[in-house]
């Protein structure tokens, strides 16, 4: 080893504990024995192994065994099947026609994977071919095959994803409600195919662990799918529990303990415990359950926040930890392992963010990566539909709220719960939804809008979060980037991920600022990639103030990504949300030199823009079967608005086309930028004009009755038409022009506002709501006059 390598070897063990130095030792030493075929580990246990690690008394019974054992405890209605029996009602006719549909699919060799539609991989199926990219990987040792090296092997989260065998999940399925046996027998087929194909640690479908664990999940519920089917047979039982041993013994040594400790870990913590627990045979197989268990136990509150935030940004994989746990706690229920209430703890925070993600659709917002992955495929449902989870997690936790916010009782709810399980979460859809609305999560970073719970409800995410954890390698630069539903309907949306490895290019096009609803300076972006899964240059979101009150939510953040700049600027937004009604977005760029500043917004894909004018447009959405229609009017230093197309990821591995607006401001100094987003049920356009100020900014905003005006200081106290403010920002709402103030709201360290003879003073934040003739006051104020 010359030089330059020890030195480079020398930085990458830096500050590395002995004890992950000693893991990250024993698994090299354990893949190189592999590798040179002196690891048992390497090759298929003989049938008299297979008879010496399991602890049956008779193996000639091992089939019957396995088709009638009572205990491990399973997910409710699997085994007796009445589940599959529930299914066959009339509730479940369009789902019931669906699964048969996919599974007629997979008899035809016809996968939908990720965002790809209609893949083929052969007759029979090749499992080591990405037929996205017509590539195939060599066969060597699992440790030396360079998967991320796109060039060389494809897109390998096409190829890992048919080999995770989540298909068996549909199969299985259809075959317990139709008893058809081609079902069946296309299982057993493909399962045996796989095992001639990928021997023990040989090719591309061993070199990730939590693919190994994933799979195992899948043969392990297709054993229980499958335990009455003559295509089960005792010579396929037995083959598949040799592979089966192989992937907990793989699971045990490899664990990502050190690697990608995040949703790696907990996924093949998971696969060791369903491993340990539902095949007890095992004389390993307590080791396996202990070693998933304590992981799981350990990972959870590390990898959420006290708040229940996913500690990597990204909500995908904050609904993956959330299915990854839900399936733990009902295993272990199951099967007699103590729950600790620490955990259920943390879990219902997780959940709990989980459902103020979720907007009227049941959808969640597409913040940081998104890799289109299932932790199992019960149901056919969109990526970021997350009903399942909270209608499942409603009964595992004992929250109806969940069942509230989910509003039905999905098919996933059937296949792990049962019938009982159904009808505790139809019990509970009347039942009242969380308590508040808006919330802020402090240490997660994520300011939430909304003005109901309802399917018609307004929301909002507006990212102030650190980039991510560890590398931050599922962050993306969104750093104050805003989504927004209106009517329960996404309209502002990320851009989504598209790849990982399959092109550099367009992992750092999806990950860059541009690609989000946020700024970029100068064309550049807050955070700068560094290969697809590192950063060059992170950066963090800070929040400055909150208030959520009864008319109105206010935030404030900002970020120091520009701040390499030269000379160098920093980027705050306030985003304000007039209940029911409107949001406001002030993006402030402040700098002593000059810039070109570009605030971006991406529609959903399938909306419509009308132009009114150079600054104004309405913007037509999809929205259930009809479609939600919203004013957009750009103010402030825009002076313009660019309408264009740009590609959108709805899932992994997919692209199409969809409209952006982007406002682009050239000058010198401090740059505002303010755009009003105003959804409409009749199509009246809104009254929205700047009034000129003294030291500030001013906008009024008329509509259905009312006459609202806001107040920006920029410098100084601002006076204008009868109104005086020494603070950040006022609002005034009168029913009219010249009427009484309603209900006013002042926002600064030591904030006074004056009008019309009365005078709101507040200590950060306060909202006077008119009741008479008092005021009722939300926030640290007082009303004098």
């Amino acid at each position: 080893m010359n030089a330059r390598s020890l030195l480079g070897l020398a930085r990458k063990l830096r500050g590395r504990s002995f004890a992950e130095l000693r893991e990250r030792a024993e698994q090299r030493i354990a893949a190189e024995l592999e590798y040179r075929g002196m690891s048992t580990a390497a090759r298929e246990l003989t049938d008299r192994e297979l008879a010496r690690e399991l602890q049956v008394g008779d193996m000639d019974r091992l089939r019957s065994h396995f088709a009638s054992r009572t205990s491990p405890g399973f997910f409710q209605g699997i085994r007796d099947g009445t589940s599959a029996h529930a299914f066959g009602t009339a509730r479940w006719t369009i789902e019931r026609q669906a699964l048969i549909s996919a599974a007629d699919r997979i008899l035809a060799g016809r996968f939908d994977l990720l965002g790809h539609v209609d893949l083929t991989f052969g007759t029979p199926i090749d499992w080591h071919y990405d037929p996205a990219s017509n590539r195939k990987p060599p066969r060597a040792h699992w440790s030396r095959i360079p998967y991320l090296n796109a060039d060389l092997i494809g897109d390998h989260k096409v190829i890992w994803e048919i080999n995770r065998h989540q298909h068996f999940f549909v199969l299985g399925r259809a075959f317990q409600v139709t008893g058809l046996r081609t079902y069946a027998e296309c299982f057993a087929q493909q399962a045996a195919a796989w095992m001639d194909d990928n021997p023990p640690k040989q090719g591309v479908n061993w070199a990730s662990s939590l693919e190994v664990a994933y799979r195992a999940i899948a043969w392990l519920w297709a054993l229980e799918f499958f335990r009455e089917a003559d295509a089960l047979t005792p010579a396929l039982l037995q083959r598949m529990l040799k592979y089966l041993y192989a992937h907990g013994r793989h699971l045990e040594r490899y664990l990502s303990t050190y690697f990608s400790p995040n949703t790696h870990l907990t996924g093949e913590a998971l696969g060791l415990l369903y491993l340990g627990a539902m095949l007890p045979e095992f004389r390993r197989a307590p080791v396996w359950q202990r070693l998933g268990w304590e992981v799981l136990e350990r990972e959870l509150p590390r990898q959420v926040h006290a708040d229940g935030v996913y500690f990597e940004q990204a909500t995908y994989y904050h609904r993956y930890t959330v299915d990854i746990y839900l399936h733990a706690v009902l295993l272990a229920r199951l099967n007699g392992i103590s729950v600790p209430k620490a955990m259920l703890d943390r879990l219902d925070l997780t959940v709990a963010h989980l459902a103020d993600l979720t907007r009227g659709d049941g959808t969640v917002p597409g913040i940081g990566d998104d890799d289109g992955g299932s932790l199992v495929v019960l149901e056919q449902r969109g990526f970021t539909d997350v009903r399942a989870a909270l209608g499942v997690a409603s009964v595992v936790l004992d929250q109806t709220e969940y069942a509230a916010v989910a509003g039905r009782a999905s098919e996933e709810v059937l296949w792990l719960l049962g019938a009982e399980g159904v009808r505790s979460v139809d019990a509970s859809i009347g039942a009242t939804p969380p308590a508040h609305l808006s919330r802020l999560f402090a240490t997660g970073g994520y300011a939430i809008m909304r003005d109901g719970w309802g399917p018609q409800a307004n929301h909002a995410v507006i990212d102030c979060a650190p980039l991510g954890a560890m590398n931050c390698g599922h962050a993306h630069s969104d750093t104050l980037s805003i989504e927004i539903a209106v009517h329960g309907c996404p309209l502002l949306v990320d851009t989504g991920t598209f790849t990982y490895t399959g092109s550099a290019v367009d992992r750092d096009r999806f990950r860059h600022s541009a690609a989000h609803n946020t700024l970029t300076v100068d064309g550049e972006s807050a955070s700068v990639p560094n290969g697809p899964f590192a950063w060059t240059l992170r950066t963090d979101g800070r929040i400055e103030h909150w208030f959520s009150g009864s008319l109105v939510d206010r935030f404030v953040g900002s970020h120091a990504g520009f701040e390499r700049l030269c000379p160098p600027a920093t980027h705050r937004r306030t985003v304000i949300f007039v209940r029911h009604e409107y949001w406001i977005i002030v993006d402030t760029l402040l700098t002593s030199g000059a810039h070109e500043v570009t605030s971006h917004f991406h529609w959903v894909p399938a909306s419509r823009i009308q132009a009114i004018s150079a600054t104004s447009a309405w913007i037509d959405a999809p929205c259930r079967d009809g479609r939600s229609r919203s004013y957009f009017a750009a103010f402030g230093d825009a002076r313009s608005i660019e309408w264009g197309e740009e590609w959108h990821s709805p899932s992994y591995g997919h692209r199409i086309r969809a409209p952006y607006a982007r406002l682009v401001s050239q000058g010198t100094g401090r740059r505002d930028l303010v755009t009003v987003l105003v959804p409409s049920h009749d199509g009246v356009t809104p009254s929205i004009r700047e009034v000129s100020t003294d030291d500030g900014r001013m906008l009024v905003v008329e509509r259905h009755g009312t006459h609202d005006t806001f107040v920006f200081r920029a410098a100084g106290p601002v006076r204008a038409v009868g109104i005086e403010m020494d603070a950040d920002m006022a609002i005034i709402r009168r029913s009219a022009p010249g009427s009484a103030v309603v209900s006013m709201a002042v926002f600064g360290a030591s904030a006074r506002l004056s009008v019309d003879g009365v005078t709101l003073h507040a200590v950060g934040a306060a909202e006077a709501v008119r009741a008479g003739d008092a005021w009722m006051i939300a926030g640290d104020g007082r009303v004098v006059g």
